[in-house]
Protein backbone atom coordinates (compact mmCIF):
# COMPACT_ATOMS: atom_id res chain seq x y z
CA UNK A 1 0.00 0.00 0.00
CA UNK A 2 3.24 2.66 -0.05
CA UNK A 3 3.71 5.12 -2.67
CA UNK A 4 5.09 3.83 -5.73
CA UNK A 5 7.61 6.86 -5.05
CA UNK A 6 8.36 5.90 -1.89
CA UNK A 7 6.90 9.49 -0.89
CA UNK A 8 4.89 9.76 2.45
CA UNK A 9 3.15 12.46 4.19
CA UNK A 10 0.84 15.46 3.31
CA UNK A 11 1.88 16.54 0.26
CA UNK A 12 1.21 13.43 -1.59
CA UNK A 13 -2.78 13.68 -0.82
CA UNK A 14 -5.28 14.71 -3.50
CA UNK A 15 -8.87 14.29 -3.24
CA UNK A 16 -8.16 11.50 -6.21
CA UNK A 17 -5.95 9.74 -3.39
CA UNK A 18 -7.30 9.79 -0.21
CA UNK A 19 -9.81 8.55 2.10
CA UNK A 20 -11.27 10.18 5.27
CA UNK A 21 -10.97 7.76 8.29
CA UNK A 22 -13.18 9.78 11.48
CA UNK A 23 -12.96 7.55 14.96
CA UNK A 24 -14.77 7.65 17.44
CA UNK A 25 -16.26 11.31 16.93
CA UNK A 26 -19.15 10.70 19.66
CA UNK A 27 -21.37 12.86 22.12
CA UNK A 28 -19.93 11.15 24.85
CA UNK A 29 -16.27 10.83 23.65
CA UNK A 30 -16.10 14.57 23.38
CA UNK A 31 -17.30 15.41 26.65
CA UNK A 32 -13.61 13.36 27.95
CA UNK A 33 -11.20 15.89 25.38
CA UNK A 34 -10.03 17.34 28.76
CA UNK A 35 -7.23 19.24 27.07
CA UNK A 36 -9.92 21.33 25.62
CA UNK A 37 -10.54 24.34 27.03
CA UNK A 38 -13.92 24.90 27.64
CA UNK A 39 -17.63 24.33 25.33
CA UNK A 40 -16.47 26.80 22.70
CA UNK A 41 -13.29 24.86 22.22
CA UNK A 42 -15.45 21.60 21.84
CA UNK A 43 -17.87 23.15 19.59
CA UNK A 44 -14.95 23.89 17.33
CA UNK A 45 -13.51 20.54 16.85
CA UNK A 46 -16.98 19.89 15.99
CA UNK A 47 -17.51 21.89 13.65
CA UNK A 48 -13.64 21.22 11.93
CA UNK A 49 -15.25 18.11 11.90
CA UNK A 50 -18.06 18.87 10.14
CA UNK A 51 -16.12 20.59 7.78
CA UNK A 52 -13.57 17.88 6.90
CA UNK A 53 -16.23 15.54 6.26
CA UNK A 54 -18.90 17.77 4.13
CA UNK A 55 -16.09 18.46 1.96
CA UNK A 56 -14.64 14.72 2.20
CA UNK A 57 -18.31 13.78 0.21
CA UNK A 58 -18.45 16.81 -1.70
CA UNK A 59 -14.81 15.76 -3.36
CA UNK A 60 -16.23 11.78 -3.56
CA UNK A 61 -13.44 10.70 -1.25
CA UNK A 62 -14.30 7.20 0.71
CA UNK A 63 -15.19 8.02 4.56
CA UNK A 64 -14.83 5.14 6.82
CA UNK A 65 -16.55 6.40 10.34
CA UNK A 66 -15.98 3.76 13.37
CA UNK A 67 -17.52 3.81 16.83
CA UNK A 68 -16.79 2.53 20.45
CA UNK A 69 -19.86 1.23 22.54
CA UNK A 70 -22.72 3.36 21.68
CA UNK A 71 -25.01 2.20 24.04
CA UNK A 72 -22.37 2.72 27.17
CA UNK A 73 -21.00 6.75 27.82
CA UNK A 74 -19.57 7.08 24.15
CA UNK A 75 -23.02 7.32 22.87
CA UNK A 76 -23.50 7.98 19.26
CA UNK A 77 -21.94 9.36 16.66
CA UNK A 78 -22.18 13.28 16.10
CA UNK A 79 -26.08 13.44 14.95
CA UNK A 80 -24.81 15.24 11.86
CA UNK A 81 -23.38 12.75 10.33
CA UNK A 82 -26.30 10.64 9.41
CA UNK A 83 -27.22 13.61 7.51
CA UNK A 84 -23.73 14.60 5.84
CA UNK A 85 -22.89 11.41 4.93
CA UNK A 86 -26.19 9.12 5.45
CA UNK A 87 -24.37 5.91 3.56
CA UNK A 88 -21.49 6.06 5.46
CA UNK A 89 -22.97 6.55 9.05
CA UNK A 90 -25.49 3.26 7.89
CA UNK A 91 -21.95 1.71 7.00
CA UNK A 92 -20.02 2.47 10.43
CA UNK A 93 -17.89 -0.29 11.84
CA UNK A 94 -19.66 -0.10 15.50
CA UNK A 95 -17.01 -2.03 17.75
CA UNK A 96 -18.62 -3.28 20.79
CA UNK A 97 -15.58 -2.50 23.08
CA UNK A 98 -12.02 -3.30 20.99
CA UNK A 99 -9.77 -0.19 21.82
CA UNK A 100 -7.45 0.40 19.14
CA UNK A 101 -9.61 0.50 16.38
CA UNK A 102 -7.54 -1.42 13.61
CA UNK A 103 -7.70 -4.19 15.89
CA UNK A 104 -11.02 -4.84 14.56
CA UNK A 105 -11.72 -6.78 11.57
CA UNK A 106 -14.44 -5.45 10.28
CA UNK A 107 -12.81 -1.66 10.64
CA UNK A 108 -9.20 -2.38 9.31
CA UNK A 109 -11.09 -4.03 5.98
CA UNK A 110 -13.16 -1.51 5.25
CA UNK A 111 -10.35 0.99 5.25
CA UNK A 112 -8.35 -1.42 2.99
CA UNK A 113 -11.78 -1.96 0.92
CA UNK A 114 -11.31 1.91 0.39
CA UNK A 115 -8.26 1.36 -2.59
CA UNK A 116 -6.56 4.05 -0.81
CA UNK A 117 -3.01 4.35 0.11
CA UNK A 118 -3.76 7.66 1.66
CA UNK A 119 -5.47 8.69 5.04
CA UNK A 120 -6.72 11.17 6.46
CA UNK A 121 -7.70 10.49 10.38
CA UNK A 122 -8.57 11.81 13.68
CA UNK A 123 -9.58 10.76 16.52
CA UNK A 124 -11.81 11.41 20.26
CA UNK A 125 -9.74 11.38 22.11
CA UNK A 126 -6.43 11.63 20.91
CA UNK A 127 -4.25 9.14 22.79
CA UNK A 128 -6.52 6.08 22.69
CA UNK A 129 -8.67 6.44 19.10
CA UNK A 130 -6.28 8.44 17.17
CA UNK A 131 -2.59 7.43 17.75
CA UNK A 132 -2.94 3.26 18.23
CA UNK A 133 -5.14 3.01 14.45
CA UNK A 134 -3.03 5.92 12.68
CA UNK A 135 0.46 3.43 14.28
CA UNK A 136 -0.91 0.32 13.20
CA UNK A 137 -1.93 1.92 9.45
CA UNK A 138 1.27 3.05 9.00
CA UNK A 139 3.20 -0.09 10.24
CA UNK A 140 0.71 -1.61 7.76
CA UNK A 141 1.98 0.75 5.02
CA UNK A 142 -0.34 3.21 4.64
CA UNK A 143 0.65 7.18 4.62
CA UNK A 144 -1.37 8.47 7.49
CA UNK A 145 -1.56 12.20 8.18
CA UNK A 146 -3.18 13.08 11.24
CA UNK A 147 -6.12 16.00 11.80
CA UNK A 148 -5.27 17.79 14.98
CA UNK A 149 -8.25 20.20 15.08
CA UNK A 150 -10.94 17.26 14.40
CA UNK A 151 -8.83 15.49 17.15
CA UNK A 152 -8.50 15.88 21.17
CA UNK A 153 -6.63 14.71 23.97
CA UNK A 154 -7.86 13.80 27.38
CA UNK A 155 -5.24 15.93 29.27
CA UNK A 156 -2.71 18.42 27.43
CA UNK A 157 0.12 16.22 28.74
CA UNK A 158 -1.65 13.10 26.75
CA UNK A 159 -2.09 15.47 23.76
CA UNK A 160 1.52 16.43 23.82
CA UNK A 161 2.82 12.93 24.16
CA UNK A 162 0.75 12.39 21.28
CA UNK A 163 1.96 14.97 18.92
CA UNK A 164 5.47 13.78 19.85
CA UNK A 165 4.57 9.71 19.23
CA UNK A 166 3.14 10.66 15.91
CA UNK A 167 6.13 12.31 14.65
CA UNK A 168 8.14 10.02 16.18
CA UNK A 169 6.44 7.74 13.73
CA UNK A 170 6.70 9.65 10.25
CA UNK A 171 2.99 10.81 10.53
CA UNK A 172 2.31 13.86 9.26
CA UNK A 173 0.25 16.18 11.96
CA UNK A 174 -2.48 18.84 9.63
CA UNK A 175 -5.15 20.83 10.46
CA UNK A 176 -8.32 21.04 8.62
CA UNK A 177 -7.99 24.16 6.39
CA UNK A 178 -3.85 23.48 4.85
CA UNK A 179 -4.75 19.64 4.20
CA UNK A 180 -8.16 21.03 1.90
CA UNK A 181 -6.22 23.35 0.13
CA UNK A 182 -3.38 21.59 -0.69
CA UNK A 183 -5.53 19.17 -1.55
CA UNK A 184 -7.50 21.30 -4.00
CA UNK A 185 -4.37 22.73 -5.06
CA UNK A 186 -6.52 25.48 -7.40
CA UNK A 187 -9.26 27.63 -6.24
CA UNK A 188 -10.45 26.74 -9.79
CA UNK A 189 -10.37 22.79 -9.17
CA UNK A 190 -13.52 21.65 -9.03
CA UNK A 191 -13.61 20.10 -5.64
CA UNK A 192 -13.69 23.70 -4.42
CA UNK A 193 -16.84 24.37 -4.86
CA UNK A 194 -17.55 21.61 -1.55
CA UNK A 195 -14.97 23.47 0.23
CA UNK A 196 -16.50 26.85 0.16
CA UNK A 197 -19.79 25.30 0.35
CA UNK A 198 -18.44 23.41 3.73
CA UNK A 199 -17.35 26.81 4.94
CA UNK A 200 -20.44 28.47 4.79
CA UNK A 201 -22.71 25.57 6.41
CA UNK A 202 -20.32 25.76 9.30
CA UNK A 203 -20.15 29.44 9.42
CA UNK A 204 -16.29 29.26 9.68
CA UNK A 205 -15.54 32.63 7.78
CA UNK A 206 -17.60 33.94 10.35
CA UNK A 207 -15.81 32.38 12.80
CA UNK A 208 -12.88 33.40 11.75
CA UNK A 209 -14.05 36.78 12.25
CA UNK A 210 -14.85 36.47 15.25
CA UNK A 211 -11.31 34.94 16.59
CA UNK A 212 -10.51 33.33 19.64
CA UNK A 213 -10.13 29.76 17.53
CA UNK A 214 -8.04 27.47 19.52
Amino acid sequence: MSNATGATGYRTLDTKNTALVLVDHQVGTIGWAGELANEQEREQLKMWTRVMARFAKSAGMPIVLTSSMEDQPQGPLLPEFETIMPTEYAARIKRSGVINAWDDPAFAAAVRATGKKNLLMGGLTTEVCLVPPALSAKEEGFNVVALMDISGGNTRIGAANSRITLQQAGIDMMTVTPMITHMLGDYTNPAAEGFFAAFGAEGVFAAFAQGNLR
